[in-house]
């Protein structure tokens, strides 16, 4: 690999999208977004980093297995949906590479040997490479969310970028999930607008927004639980000095929500 590696903050659509045709067709602008991601990053990196917002434990854990099984973690999609396969190898030695570079930043980790791809995961990589040759491996979160952990996983994670490595945070810039249709309009709106700003920001405004960003407007509607958001702190993390650009924004005719994907570097 000849260039440090960008990281990113993607949304992943909704459970298992690409293989039900009426969310597929209503998730065409995200689909049209992340195969532009592919298209424009160029060099095919030699594997991928994904932290979902479905994956979160005690302590930070890193899949490890050669050949990930799936994880099916949603309710309520037709049948065939739990019978999808995406068969992408994983990376056991860059996930073992992972491992000392969290621990020589002085954060706990291990290596997970059974978890599996969840939708988080094969979701978005079955519109990136459908192929399904792409190595690729899990991050999880941590249980408690805190910001600074989560920069401070994204520090230790920024050397993969040097070794071909493409570090992508997968989540949602908003996940609300109960609020009733037509309800997280505005303040869909009025978080993407604030994290447009926060993003855009200097680097040391930039972390001070991420650190405080149950400030934001909407900040507890937009994220009653910030499981979608973290991955975007991790993606930061792994580039925090350098300048963010949005790659996609768009606001659903359906449902009024205005949602928001990141490069940064």
């Amino acid at each position: 690999m000849s260039k440090t590696l960008p990281t990113y903050f993607i949304s992943h659509g909704g459970g298992p999208w690409p293989w039900v045709p009426p969310m597929r067709e209503f998730f065409a602008p995200l689909e049209q977004s992340l195969k532009q991601m592919i298209a424009d990053h160029g060099e095919r990196p030699k594997a991928i980093l994904m932290i979902s917002g479905h994956w979160e434990e005690d302590e930070v854990a890193i899949m490890g297995a050669a050949k990930p099984p799936m994880l099916y973690d949603y309710s309520g999609f037709p049948p065939h949906t739990y019978e999808i396969t995406y068969d992408a190898p994983g990376a056991p030695e860059i996930a073992a590479r992972t491992l000392d570079l969290l621990k020589g930043a002085g954060i706990k980790a291990h290596i997970d040997p059974t978890r599996g791809f969840d939708h988080g995961l094969f979701a978005p990589m079955e519109v990136m490479y459908p192929q399904a040759d792409m190595p690729i491996f899990q991050v999880s979160m941590l249980k408690s969310y805190d910001p600074a952990d989560h920069l401070a996983i994204g520090r230790a994670l920024k050397p993969l970028r040097d070794e071909g490595i493409m570090i992508i945070g997968s989540g949602l810039s908003f996940h609300n999930l109960r609020l009733p249709r037509g309800v997280g309009k505005d303040p869909s709106a009025a978080f993407d607008a604030w994290l447009y700003d926060a993003m855009n920001a200097e680097p040391e405004a930039r972390r001070q927004a991420v650190l405080n960003w149950e400030t934001a407007p909407a900040a507890r509607i937009c994220h009653e639980e910030e499981d979608h958001l973290v991955p975007l702190f991790v993606a930061l993390g792994a580039a925090e000095n350098e300048p963010a650009e949005r790659i996609y924004h768009h606001t659903s005719e359906m449902t009024g929500i205005t949602v928001s994907n990141y490069k940064f570097g």
